[in-house]
């Protein structure tokens, strides 16, 4: 009787332990304190979960590394990743390890702008002075055909107008011209894939249009970078616009000058020869044998140049314009005032 007591006496004991045991495990795991307290977590590359673990007991950010540790014991699912994570101390122990777990340091960011109308090889020089990624580096993502493939299947948007073997960069105006907050380390596909993304957003405004269009998305995005370069007020892009349409619809060569700057590789700072209007090449819309649109964009347009593609002028009926010393689009119906406007303003 006296050995069943005992044992008895034994059982509860063990038990006791054991939901002692199990109660300061649970205790272990709560938070360190009640309050909001950020705290900068830092985890270097190869840093053992003990190590880890030891970091964050110093840091006060859990109350127990023997909890913490059979924590992680017992969810094996849990892959720590290097990087510099922004904790609390009001946090769980759970709740780190899951912020831990599922890789969203904190990162450095910056801040970079692309300006509207400027062509992908000025694009090349902002990451390459933002990221420090040489040109080589740059113009290899751009130009790999199977990463292009993997946009196209990516991106619906794309499609194999990108793949044509005439194009200078395969996706001039397609990087959306914006502000953008990047990481300090993004990669070169992630900086193409964000302006990528935001093209996207911005053509979906359009959706309506573009299915009605009988032209597909890259011939409108050649157009909007045409409007984009060859004009300054944003009143004059619908102006354009028409006249873009009128010449195409009556099989006129478009004529403009911003085509052939791009064609020939000059920037629209430099002066045109004659040898450069003639020339013959996927984009000069000069050359009077050139019926069409370029092969694709000139430069990567802005919203209003996007907007304008599918909003022409109804009011105005033009088939010229000429552009002043200033800048200023001067519009004609017939080649006999164009030849006047080019006298007056020349």
């Amino acid at each position: 009787m006296k050995k069943k007591k005992s044992i008895i006496i034994v059982c509860i004991s063990i038990l006791v332990i054991i939901l002692l045991l199990i109660g300061l495990y649970f205790y272990g795991l709560t938070s360190v304190s009640k309050n909001s307290e950020k705290v900068n977590f830092k985890i270097e590359s190869g840093t053992s979960t003990k190590e880890i673990i030891n970091n964050l007991s110093e840091s006060k950010l859990i109350k127990s590394k023997f909890a913490s540790l059979i924590y992680v014991k017992l969810h094996k699912d849990i892959i720590i990743q290097a990087g510099t994570y922004e904790l609390d101390r009001n946090l769980s122990t759970q709740e780190i390890f899951e912020i831990l777990n599922s890789g969203k340091a904190k990162h450095d960011t910056i801040r970079v702008t692309f300006i509207e109308g400027k062509r992908i090889v000025d694009y090349i020089k902002v990451i390459n002075e933002n990221f420090g990624y040489s040109e080589e580096e740059i113009l290899n993502v751009l130009n790999d055909q199977n990463y292009l493939k993997e946009l196209i299947n990516k991106y619906d948007f794309l499609d194999n107008s990108i793949l044509n073997s005439e194009l200078y960069y395969s996706l001039e105006g397609y990087l959306f011209p914006s502000t953008y907050e990047f990481y300090k380390n993004a990669t070169i596909k992630d900086i193409i894939e964000k302006m990528l993304a935001k093209c996207g957003e911005v053509l979906d405004n359009y959706s309506a249009a573009i299915n009605d269009s009988t032209y597909n998305v890259h011939e409108l995005l050649t157009m909007a970078s045409i409007i984009e370069n060859e004009t300054m007020i944003k009143e004059d892009r619908p102006i354009v616009s028409q006249v873009i349409y009128k010449r195409l619809g009556m099989n006129m060569a478009l004529g403009m000058d911003v085509t052939t700057y791009y064609g020939v590789r000059k920037a629209l700072s430099e002066t045109l020869t004659q040898s450069d209007l003639n020339a013959q090449n996927a984009y000069n819309t000069r050359n009077t044998s050139f019926i069409g649109l370029p092969a694709g964009p000139i430069s990567n347009p802005s919203e209003d140049s996007i907007k304008a593609v599918f909003n022409p002028s109804a009011t105005t009926d033009y088939v010229y314009f000429y552009a002043d010393k200033s800048g200023k689009l001067h519009f004609a119906n017939t080649y006999t005032e164009f030849q006047e406007l080019i006298s007056k303003y020349s």
